[in-house]
């Protein structure tokens, strides 16, 4: 159904698009926008062979570098809603899944990746902006190999999308992020709307999971990640488990939160890294952790999690003591 916008006392009424093209330059010629200053956005569809993604081809990459000692991809995959879900939409989602799941088409693809990001100087001088003196070969490696996210744009939200989310979990749930955007015009105006805003999607699909809690355990969390990363959190969760019986984990879909009344730490497990997300001032961190990189989050976040917090990323336990001082006063002071 269409939207309407009301603007100064105009009437924008929502464009249909007729061909999904229309659609794709649309956000490609917006994409600083929609998903960022700091992203980089572009397609290969002219530069790549089926065979490289599992026969078939996205309409677009993206990384993003918001966080440039953690950068995020994503495959991007733009729908039309009057295209058919179980016969177009599911299947075309589904090969992304094995694509991921294919070591020789993910270095494949970091190949082309990298070809075509050294031909373009432009796009190469972009890349180098946020890698600082990091090999771009290696920086494309980690960053896929760490960060195996789709995002589906589609210009109306569809009854089937529920479904596929709560049936698979290890999947859609799991690695697909939606994003509905719609266009509006009238004379030279134009607007576009984009629900959820892309700097927060992660907080908006946790908040929405928060209905959901019995759909996750630890295992969801685990799966797919090293050994010496599940052998950490199993240190932390033991640690603060001993520590006070009281406490519990709490699995949601992006994270597993620990938590007596209220949580009080958020962790994240990646393929090659932990993320812990402390509540408690930056200043804590700045003053007790040596060993491990902490960031600063943005006071949205910090607002979305309901006080001061920081958050540290670990990739080995030679120093977890500093974790178990910083958790244990963060429990106290929630108490």
């Amino acid at each position: 159904m269409k939207s309407v916008i009301f603007l100064d006392g105009k009437k924008f009424t929502e464009a249909e698009f007729q061909k999904e093209e229309m659609f794709e330059n649309l956000i490609k010629e917006n994409s600083k926008m929609l998903f960022g200053s700091k992203t980089i956005y572009f397609d290969l569809k002219n530069k790549i062979d089926t065979k490289s993604l599992g026969s078939t081809i996205p309409d677009g990459f993206l990384f993003d570098f918001k966080d440039k000692d953690n950068p995020e991809f994503y495959i991007i995959e733009v729908e039309l809603a009057k295209h058919d879900f179980y016969r177009h939409i599911f299947p075309q989602i589904t090969k992304f899944f094995a694509f991921f799941k294919n070591s020789k088409n993910r270095s494949n693809l970091i190949d082309k990746l990298f070809n075509f990001i050294k031909s373009n100087p432009r796009l190469e001088e972009e890349f180098k902006s946020y890698l600082d003196k990091r090999e771009i070969y290696k920086a494309l490696k980690d960053t896929i190999e760490n960060s195996q996210n789709i995002l589906l744009i589609i210009d109306e939200d569809k009854a089937e999308f529920k479904e596929v989310f709560e049936t698979y979990t290890d999947t859609w749930d799991k690695m697909v992020k939606l994003e509905v955007l719609k266009y509006y015009a009238k004379n030279d105006i134009n607007i576009i709307t984009l629900n959820p805003d892309f700097q927060d999607i992660d907080l908006v699909e946790v908040n929405y999971q928060d209905e959901h809690v019995d759909r996750y355990s630890e295992s969801f969390h685990t799966e797919g990640v090293e050994e010496k990363i599940v052998n950490i959190y199993s240190k932390v969760k033991s640690h603060m488990l001993n520590f006070d019986q009281k406490i519990k984990t709490n699995p949601q879909k992006y994270y597993i939160s620990l938590r007596e009344k209220k949580n009080f730490a958020y962790i994240q497990l990646k393929k090659k890294k932990l993320h812990i997300v402390i509540m408690l001032p930056i200043e804590d961190g700045r003053e007790n952790i040596e060993n491990y990189k902490i960031t600063n989050l943005s006071t949205g976040i910090q607002k979305f999690y309901n006080g001061s917090c920081f958050r540290v990323t670990l990739e080995n336990d030679k120093n977890l003591d500093e974790i178990f001082k910083l958790l244990e006063k963060a429990y106290q002071d929630q108490k």
